[in-house]
C-alpha cells in the first residue's frame, strides 16, 4: 500500500478528527475511502446522527454496569474497581486475515507444547543448543518440580491469549504470548452480546461468524485432560477470589461452562485425591481450571505463605489423580525472553517456517545488544520478561530523561530481567469518541483452546489504547476494548 501522507484527514462531518498517518489504518485505504469490508459499517455511520451514536454507546454503557462487567487496577490510591471501558464501533477482519491468523496461531500453540515437554523431559531442543540451557533454567517460571512429569495428552498448554499487532505494512505479527493465566475472554465474549443488541441489523448485514461456543469448546478442552477411567469427570474453576482483578471473568466462565466455581478453601486432598466440599459431602475432583498462577496453587510445594492454594494439591497432580489447564510451569514458554526464540522452536520441532513472525527482540543478557538498547533507550520498547497488564514497561520515545535513566540502572542491575523491541506503530481502528469518529491504536489477542485438537473461535478481544496517541492497550493503563467481527467468506 502507498504510504499516506501524514496527518491525511476527512470533509466527512462525524470524521473531522479521524487522523490517517503511517501506522495501518483497519479502516481506510486513504482519507474517506473505506477498505472493502469495512464499507457496510462506514455506511452505517454516514446514516447515524450523532446523538444516535451517544444513545448506543449509552445503552452499551449500562449494559456493562448492569452486568458488573468490572476490573481491578491495582496500586491506585483513588480506588481500583472499575466499569470496563468498551468503544462501540467493531474491529473487522476478514475471512483470508483470519484463516492466515488462525494457521499461524495453531502451530505456534503445538511447538510451544513441543517445547515445555522437551525441556521438562530429554532436554533436546537444549543439548542441540537451539535455546541456551542458562536461558532456560534462569526462567523465575521454571519448576524443576516437574522434571519427568507426564501430563495428560502432553498438553501443557491449554489456553492461550497471544498478542498481535499490524505493522505498518499490514501484516500482523505476534508481540506475546500469555500461556500461563491468560485473561480478558469474558470481555470478548461479553462485548459480543452487546453488539448484537445494539447494532444488530449491521451485525446481520456484514456476515459475522459466532464466537457464542467458546465456553463449550472450553469445556470440551477440559474435558479432554481428565485423568483415564473419569467418563463424567468433574471440572471446576479455581479462583483466588472477589480480590482479583479477573474475578468477573472467573464468574462468567464457570456459569459459560456449567461448573462450580471454588476458592482453595472449597478443596481438601485426601490420598492423594482432590476433593470438592459441598452440602453433600466431599466430591471429587478430576480437573482443576486454575486462574493462580504456580507460586500459590500449593503451599506445601511452592510459596509456603500461601492462603489461595490447596495443600498437597501438587502431589496429587503428580499422581496423575487430578489435571490442571494450564500445567505447571507453562510460563518459562511465555518469558519474554524466551520469546526471541520462537521461531527457531517451530523450526525445530516441526520443520516448518513461523506463519506469523515475532516482533525484533534485542536480549539484554547478549553485550552488544545490551549495549546498543541502552545507548539508544529513547528509540525503544524495554519490557520486564515477567511481568504483564503493561507494567515494568518503559516505552522509549514517550519517555523522560529520568525515566530513561532509571531502566538503564535496571537493565545494568538484572539484564536477564529485560528485553527491547523497536517501537512500532501499531495499527489503528475507528472508535466513538466525544461524539465523533477517531482513530486510536489496537492489537488483536485471539483465544486458542488445545484439548483433542487445536480450536480458535473466530475473534478475539481487540484492545484499544484509547488515549489520544498511546501505544499501550492494556486497561490497567487506560485501554479499552471493542468487539472483533471476523466475517464469512
Amino acid at each position: 500500500m502507498a504510504m499516506l501522507s501524514a496527518d491525511a484527514r476527512f470533509d466527512i462531518p462525524l470524521f473531522t478528527k479521524y487522523e490517517i498517518d503511517a501506522a495501518f489504518d483497519e479502516m481506510f485505504e486513504a482519507a474517506g475511502r473505506p477498505r472493502e469490508h469495512y464499507r457496510p459499517l462506514f455506511d452505517a455511520l454516514l446514516e447515524m446522527a450523532p446523538e444516535e451514536l451517544r444513545r448506543k454507546k449509552q445503552t452499551a454503557d449500562l449494559s456493562f454496569l448492569h452486568q458488573g462487567i468490572t476490573f481491578t487496577v491495582y496500586g491506585r490510591d483513588e480506588g481500583t474497581e472499575r466499569i470496563f471501558p468498551y468503544d462501540l464501533l467493531p474491529r473487522i477482519v476478514t475471512a483470508a486475515e483470519w484463516s492466515r491468523i488462525e494457521q499461524g496461531l495453531t502451530q505456534r500453540i503445538v511447538a510451544l507444547n513441543h517445547f515445555l515437554k522437551d525441556i521438562y523431559h530429554d532436554g533436546r531442543i537444549l543439548n542441540d543448543g537451539i535455546v541456551p540451557r542458562e536461558m532456560v533454567y534462569s526462567c523465575r517460571h521454571f519448576r524443576r518440580q516437574m522434571r519427568g512429569f507426564q501430563v495428560p495428552r502432553d498438553i501443557y498448554v491449554s489456553v492461550v491469549g497471544t498478542d498481535l499487532i499490524r505493522l505498518p505494512s499490514g501484516e500482523y505479527v505476534v508481540l506475546e504470548d500469555n500461556l500461563r493465566v491468560p485473561s480478558g475472554v469474558s470481555y470478548m465474549l461479553t462485548n459480543r452480546r452487546v453488539m448484537k443488541r445494539i447494532l444488530p441489523a449491521l451485525f446481520q448485514k456484514c456476515g459475522v461468524r459466532p464466537i457464542d461456543h467458546y465456553g463449550q469448546a472450553l469445556l470440551s478442552t477440559l474435558r479432554a485432560l481428565a485423568p483415564n477411567a473419569r467418563n463424567e469427570p468433574t471440572i471446576v474453576l479455581l479462583t483466588p477470589g472477589v480480590f482479583n482483578s479477573a474475578y468477573f471473568e472467573h464468574t462468567y466462565l464457570a456459569r459459560q461452562m456449567g461448573v462450580e466455581l471454588v476458592e482453595g478453601r472449597d478443596l481438601v486432598v485426601h490420598d492423594n485425591f482432590v476433593y470438592m466440599r459441598t452440602t453433600a459431602g466431599l466430591r471429587r475432583v478430576d480437573v482443576i481450571y486454575r486462574r493462580i498462577d504456580d507460586d500459590f496453587i500449593d503451599p506445601l510445594a511452592f510459596r509456603a505463605d500461601s492462603i489461595l492454594g490447596v495443600p498437597g494439591l501438587f502431589n496429587a497432580y503428580r499422581a496423575g489423580n487430578v489435571a490442571m489447564a494450564n500445567a505447571v510451569g507453562t510460563g518459562v514458554a511465555d518469558d519474554k525472553a524466551l520469546y526471541a526464540y520462537v521461531p527457531k522452536i517451530i523450526r525445530y520441532y516441526l520443520g516448518e517456517d513461523p506463519i506469523l513472525n515475532n516482533v525484533e527482540t534485542f536480549l539484554m543478557t547478549d553485550d552488544a545488544q545490551r549495549q546498543h538498547v541502552v545507548d539508544h533507550l529513547d528509540r525503544y520498547v524495554v519490557k520486564a520478561v515477567g511481568e504483564s497488564g503493561g507494567y515494568g514497561m518503559l516505552i522509549g520515545p514517550h519517555s523522560s530523561f529520568a525515566q530513561r535513566e532509571e531502566f538503564r540502572r535496571r537493565i545494568l542491575d538484572n539484564p536477564r530481567n529485560y528485553i527491547a523491541q523497536p517501537t512500532i506503530l501499531l495499527s489503528r481502528a475507528p472508535c466513538f469518541v466525544d461524539g465523533g469518529v477517531e482513530s486510536r491504536h489496537v492489537d488483536l489477542r485471539p483465544y486458542i483452546l488445545c484439548g483433542e485438537r487445536v480450536t480458535i473461535v473466530p475473534g478475539g478481544l481487540t484492545r484499544v489504547a484509547l488515549q489520544r496517541g498511546s501505544l499501550v492497550v492494556n486497561s490497567s493503563q487506560g485501554g479499552g476494548s471493542k468487539d472483533t467481527w471476523v466475517l464469512h467468506e
